[in-house]
């Protein structure tokens, strides 16, 4: 613990972010001292000498002319008072800052131009200023415990082009801001399914939908562009043909932070691999163990692909139960389990919450010293507007909701999203109002969760979830796992147990169901129009 004091010195009068700086420092632990507005510079010494600080915080925000004299004046009192060797931090408007800082007598400066945990790891001794000072944790759980209570940034990034360099000089900049804690390779089809089979790539797409690596040297190169600024963690997405020899690609030349992959998807279902729905089960339960005996943290993207898809809310919470039933059996010690909002956008706030709110609880009843679960959130793919100005307003009011779960990771989406892959500026400023909105809700966001409305909602899904689990386990009744094995999971899409509108026609899955948004919540209904509940769901399958 420190001692620390704080105030605006000479006729500055303007100390709110004098106090935020100390209710920091008190939330560390820190014992604290708040000499007032407007202190006089013999006041402000007599006052250090008395609390005998730690560190002492100026403030000053008048004019850039007006401080250097009276900082000048502070200083060589304070040196007189022998108090120089004392460690001093200065906050103030960016005019004022860059006085300040050609004086040369603080270790850290604030203008407001810092991200808003700046101050805060500043005050736990692991940031002076905007500078990072050593080399930020470069492992996935170790960054999180560095940087909470704020969440983890992410954002995928991935320029289509013909070449890597344009996302080369993006993660660079990307990087040097400091914005973003891990940044997403996003890769091209190629280069997720035929990395290994240059015979299978077509000159013609390279670079449709993300950054076109094909080599080692290439993600080598990628990563060395993210040795800069805050050192954010880089990953990619993971590949949807050769998936162990592709994780262990991207461990060498990433240090991949962490592995994402499903159960059902990204396959020939999907249209994005080769491989058959059970294979693509099977060998994504390969994967999570790959990965499992490594103590490489897994995520799962399984719920919301459903979502995505149209499918009932009540799958989604299901398909929750599932990925982290099998990567905790698959051995999986750090699970990150991601709730993507808005998806699909029929979905009410409320609605949103208590979907959400249900897999968190079905997901987070198998925690335990073994399995660690940290929560992510997204903004949805499909539910930003194409123009900017509400595009940017969707961004922020959906991180707003997000932080209700208090996620230990959000998964940034940039605002252009609707329109067009972000570029690094639009990264940047993306994750900047994701870092205001982020700070707003940690001063003291009302509980959303409280609102029985939600409560209730979740409390429904989480039943009819059983319900759906308990069929599935019917149906793989004369395996010893039904739940962890391949062909049961993937018999219960073929006859509908699970499935979604977007199935149709479909030759791995029944493709029948019908939902429709009631009240703001995603419901099976009948032909009619007239809502399901499961049992009468599965018995309309001829299986109850």
């Amino acid at each position: 613990m420190m001692r620390i004091m704080a105030g605006a010195l000479g006729e500055c009068v303007h100390v709110a972010g004098v106090t935020r700086f100390l209710s920091l420092a008190e939330q560390q632990g820190h014992a604290t001292l708040f000499t007032g507005p407007a202190t006089d510079i013999e006041t402000f010494i007599e006052a250090a000498r008395d609390f005998n600080p730690d560190i002492i915080g100026v403030s000053y925000r008048l004019t850039s002319e007006n401080a250097r004299p009276v900082l000048q004046e502070f200083w060589a009192i304070a040196q007189a008072a022998g108090l120089g060797e004392r460690r001093f931090a200065f906050g103030g408007t960016p005019p004022v800052a860059a006085v300040a800082r050609e004086l040369g007598y603080f270790e850290a400066l604030f203008d407001g131009s810092e991200s808003p945990d700046a101050v805060a790891r500043y005050l736990r001794g692991e940031q002076a200023g905007a500078q990072v000072d050593a080399l930020p944790p470069q492992q996935l759980v170790a960054r999180i415990h560095w940087k909470a209570p704020y969440p983890l940034l992410r954002h995928h990034f991935g320029i289509p082009a013909p070449t890597i360099e344009p996302t080369i000089e993006g993660i660079a900049r990307i990087a040097e801001s400091g914005t973003l804690d891990v940044i997403s390779l996003g890769a091209d089809q190629d280069a997720q399914q035929h990395l290994f089979r240059a015979d299978l790539q077509d000159p013609k797409r390279r670079g449709a939908g993300g950054v076109p690596f094909r080599s080692a040297e290439d993600l080598e190169r990628l990563y060395a562009a993210s040795r800069q600024g805050n050192y954010p963690l880089l990953r990619s997405y993971s590949g949807t043909a050769d998936l162990l020899r592709y994780a262990e690609l991207l461990t060498q030349t990433l240090n991949n932070a962490w592995c994402a992959t499903s159960l059902f998807w990204f396959n020939a279902m999907d249209g994005r691999g080769p491989l058959s729905l059970e294979e693509s089960v099977r060998e994504h339960i390969a994967l999570m163990a790959w990965h499992g005996a490594r103590d490489i943290p897994v995520e799962g993207n399984e719920p919301y692909h459903w979502g995505m898809r149209d499918a009932p809310d009540v799958i989604s919470v299901a398909a929750s139960y599932l990925y982290a039933y099998n990567a905790k059996k698959s051995g999986v010690r750090d699970y990150i389990t991601t709730y993507m909002f808005e998806s699909p956008p029929t979905l009410s706030n409320r609605m949103d919450l208590a979907k959400a709110w249900a897999q968190i609880q079905v997901a987070e009843a198998f925690a335990d010293d073994t399995f660690h679960i940290w929560r992510q959130t997204r903004t949805g793919l499909l539910s930003y507007p194409v123009d900017p100005a509400r595009a940017r307003a969707h961004l922020a009011e959906s991180v707003y909701l997000q932080m209700a779960l208090r996620p230990a990771l959000i998964h940034v989406v940039g605002y252009t999203e609707a329109d067009h892959a972000a570029t690094a500026e639009e990264v940047i400023e993306s994750a900047a109002m994701t870092q205001q909105v982020t700070a707003t809700a940690l001063q003291g966001q009302p509980d959303m969760l409280a609102d029985p409305v939600v409560q209730a909602r979740a409390t429904e899904l989480v039943a009819e979830a059983q319900v759906l689990l308990d069929a599935i386990r019917r149906l793989g009744q004369d395996v010893e796992d039904p739940l962890a094995d391949p062909g049961t999971l993937a018999r219960a899409v073929q006859v509908g147990l699970l499935d979604a509108p977007q199935l149709g026609r479909n030759p791995f899955a029944r493709g029948q169901i019908r939902t429709r948004a009631i009240n703001g919540a995603l419901v099976a209904c009948d032909a009619a129009g007239h809502p399901l509940n499961e049992a009468t769901r599965i018995q309309t399958l001829g299986l109850a």
